[in-house]
This record gives structure tokens, C-alpha cells and sequence, in this order.
């Protein structure tokens, strides 16, 4: 009879470091192996409360019963069929759905695909067929993905540019409208919106009006850190868009099914009607499927053939999407985003007044983030104070995940599920997390002499 092998966070992490290129990074240093709602448990089954979800995968929370039950039924009934050789009902049903669902205006068509990178890649492909223009305007701090033309429009350089260029040509990147630390230099409550008059004055110095097929942005910014736009500043743009042909596409890849309050975060503007919406990772719980919709014309304007690719709109994948809209709208987890966040906002300002090194807390609905800096004059970014408060929040079994250009921000995208009692058990964790450094780091500045 033979051994039996026992596998543990040690041995599996030997295992990555064997195999797994040194390029695929991994921030918290565990193996989980089973989850449930907002909690997880590794192979030693200490428990952990989710604060990451996937990276903003798991609104619905991590192995929902009743979308693991639509999967099993699918499985039964059919796995593939590539929808490009014959159709099959969840895509159509998803696809309908959707259509109804998304905040743009008039006639709607939809495509599903596999990730967010893939569907911002065909929101590019269909701007640039309908508009028979081909520059693309995106901005700074933005992530819409890894794939060649998403990386194009990215702008966090390390890790995730270096090395990897040339880049996609036509990309034109101008100033976001993050008001905590202006590009223009204004203080806050003193905007005058330069970085609208930027992208008036980009017509001149960077791209032709005519040349410009779209105009691609997040409404919070995701890896960037979670940054939060003014009011206008998406209605102002969408303004321009139209007064000049240019498409506007609004990236919800992180943003949407629920996790700022509203369905689409579009939905906290009155009529921006966007032309085309990228969505992911939360339609799909945790399975890969993404989707693009758009208004009819547009969207109907690629030749046949011209879009589309193998496993886009899988079965398994559209029916868990299915039962994810379901649960979305039965619990009213948009809704309860709204209320989650306005706790975590409270708790996270309290912390704000004890702690200087944190700069700032921002956030819509439950999308919230934190943003640590040296001190509030420089708001030089404090990348080695997240680094420290993220381990010991993993030692006391609370899973976070960072953003910002320099890692500086902790960003909050726990499961929509998460009860009231876990939400308060990871925000003291964090809490105790945050003082045990901030004490750390003032001892290193005695011993200094600082």
C-alpha cells in the first residue's frame, strides 16, 4: 500500500516556486482550499475573512449554493459546443438579459467573451469598425488588462508594462480626475475642471478630433486605487464624446454587478448612456465570462466573423452568470453594497483621524479604499506600510489585496454576502493590523533618531 501524500501550504508553495514562472505574482503566501460565502479556510483549515474576493470576482461570495447547483444541472446537460458552430440557450438567455440590464439607451446587442482584457479588446475592435477611426483616448492610472491592446491602455508601468513593449500604436493617455492629488495642482474644493479643458486641448496637441474612435474609461478607477472622479466629470466627458463622433466606452469590469451600490456604476449618473459597457469578473462568480453591449448600430457594424472566439459565452459559464443576475436582484446585493460601504466608511475615517499615515479614504458603494502616505504635506505614497499592514492582516486571518501605481492602497472588495458580524470581525483585524505598524514604524524612527 502506498503512502499517502499529505499536501500542505509548504509543499504547495515549493511547488510554485518550481514551476510557476517568478512573474506570476501572489500576495498572500497561502494555498486555500476551500470557501464559503466571505470566508475561506486553507489546508490547515484556519479560517480567513475575505476582504479580496477574487479581485472584485466575488460579489455573490465564493461558492454561492445556488449557483454551484446551476453549474452541476449545466454540466449534465452541456459543456461546450463553441457558440461560432451552434448556438446554445444560456448565451441567448445571458445576451438578452443584459441588454435588458445595461444602462444605454435605445436598441442594445450584446457578445460574451471570456475575460475583462478580451472584452475591452472587442470594445476597441467595434469602436474602431463603426467610427472608421482608429486612435483610442484612455487615462492615467487606468487597468484594462494584460493582453497586448488592454496593456496599451493600461498605465501602471511596473510590473505590469516594463519589458513587455512595444505597445499598441494610436493610444493616446491623458490626466484622470483624481482629486486627492490633482494633476493640475489645484486643492481640493477648488477644481475648475482643467482635466476636462485637458482633454478639449488633447484635440490640439496630441490627436485630430476626426482621428479619435473612442474614448475608453473606468468610472472608479480599480488598480489605480479605487479613485473616484467629481460629479461631472463623466457627464462633461460624455458631452465631448458626442459633440465629435467618438464612442464613449465605460469599462465595468470591476465596477459592475452591483459592487458600487448600483448595478453599473453608470447608474449614479442621470442619462450618461454610454455607446458600449465592458463587464467580467462578478457576472460570472468566479467563472471565467465576460461581455460587451453596446448599442445596436454599433455593435452590428463589424463584418460576420469579425467577432467572437472559441470558449466566449461557454454554457457552464452563461448559466452561472444567470443565476448571479438572479440572486443580484432577488437580495438586492446592489443595495446592500450601498449600506456595507457607508459602515466600512465610517470605521475606515475613524482610523483616518488616529492614523496619519492614512491619506485618504474614498469610495463608492463597497468599491473603498485606503491610501497611505509618509505625511500629509508630501502625500509621498507609503507603499512599505501597506506591505507590513497586509502580512499581518494575513497572520490574523484576514485576506486583503493592494492597488495604487505604487501599491499604496488597500482596496476593499469583500463578497456582497459578507454578514454584518464579518464585516466588523476584518475591520478590527485591520485596525489591529494598522496600529501594530504604525507602532513598529514610529520605534524605527526613535531608534533612527528621526
Amino acid at each position: 500500500m502506498s503512502e499517502e501524500i499529505v499536501i500542505t501550504n509548504r509543499s504547495l508553495a515549493q511547488v510554485r516556486q518550481k514551476y510557476v514562472p517568478s512573474g506570476v505574482s501572489v500576495q498572500n503566501s497561502i494555498v486555500i482550499t476551500r470557501a464559503q460565502g466571505a470566508r475561506m479556510w486553507d489546508d490547515e483549515d484556519r479560517e480567513y475573512v475575505d476582504f479580496a474576493g477574487g479581485i472584485g470576482c466575488l460579489n455573490v461570495g465564493s461558492a454561492h449554493p445556488e449557483v454551484v447547483e446551476a453549474i452541476k444541472r449545466q454540466a449534465d446537460q452541456l459543456l461546450h459546443t463553441c457558440f461560432h458552430v451552434t448556438m446554445n440557450a444560456p448565451y441567448l438567455q445571458l445576451v438578452e438579459k443584459l441588454c435588458d440590464l445595461t444602462p444605454i439607451a435605445g436598441d442594445k446587442k450584446a457578445m460574451l467573451a471570456n475575460s475583462g482584457a478580451e472584452a475591452v479588446e472587442n470594445a476597441i475592435k467595434i469602436a474602431r469598425s463603426y467610427t472608421k477611426r482608429s486612435a483610442v483616448i484612455a487615462f492615467e492610472y487606468a487597468f484594462h488588462g494584460r493582453t497586448q491592446m488592454t496593456l496599451s491602455l493600461t498605465s501602471k508601468v511596473h510590473p505590469y508594462k516594463a519589458g513587455f513593449g512595444p505597445f499598441s500604436s494610436e493610444v493616446y493617455r491623458l490626466p484622470y480626475a483624481n482629486c486627492y492629488r490633482c494633476p493640475f495642482g489645484q486643492e481640493f474644493g477648488q477644481c475648475r475642471y482643467e482635466c476636462i479643458d485637458a482633454v478639449k486641448k488633447a484635440f490640439t496637441t496630441h490627436v485630430a478630433v476626426e482621428d479619435v474612435a473612442a474614448v475608453i474609461i473606468e468610472p472608479v478607477q480599480g488598480e489605480g486605487g479605487f479613485i473616484v472622479p467629481p460629479p461631472d466629470y463623466l457627464p462633461l466627458l460624455r458631452q465631448i464624446c458626442k459633440e465629435n463622433g467618438i464612442l464613449f466606452i465605460v469599462d465595468e469590469v470591476q465596477t459592475g454587478f452591483g459592487r458600487t451600490g448600483k448595478l453599473f456604476s453608470t447608474q449614479h449618473y442621470e442619462n450618461l448612456d454610454p455607446d458600449l459597457i465592458t463587464m467580467a469578473k462578478s457576472l460570472g462568480a468566479g467563472l471565467p465570462i465576460s461581455a460587451v453591449v453596446g448599442k445596436r448600430e454599433i455593435m452590428d457594424s463589424t463584418e460576420v466573423g469579425g467577432l467572437g472566439g472559441t470558449y466566449g459565452g461557454n454554457p457552464l459559464s452563461a448559466a452561472a452568470a444567470l443565476k448571479v443576475i438572479e440572486i443580484m436582484e432577488r437580495d438586492q446585493l446592489a443595495q446592500r453594497a450601498q449600506v456595507l460601504g457607508e459602515m466600512t466608511i465610517e470605521y475606515l475615517r475613524r482610523l483616518q483621524r488616529k492614523f496619519p499615515m492614512i491619506g485618504d479614504v474614498r469610495g463608492q458603494g463597497a468599491m473603498i479604499a485606503m491610501e497611505f502616505i509618509t505625511d500629509a504635506k508630501s502625500k509621498v505614497p507609503f507603499p512599505e506600510a501597506v506591505a507590513m499592514i497586509s502580512q499581518k492582516c494575513l497572520a490574523k486571518g484576514l485576506i486583503t489585496v493592494k492597488a495604487g501605481v505604487f501599491n499604496h492602497v488597500i482596496r476593499f472588495l469583500y463578497p456582497l454576502v459578507i454578514t454584518t458580524e464579518e464585516l466588523q470581525l476584518g475591520l478590527q483585524r485591520m485596525e489591529e493590523a494598522i496600529c501594530e505598524t504604525a507602532l513598529e514604524l514610529q520605534q524605527v524612527m526613535i531608534e533612527e533618531g528621526v
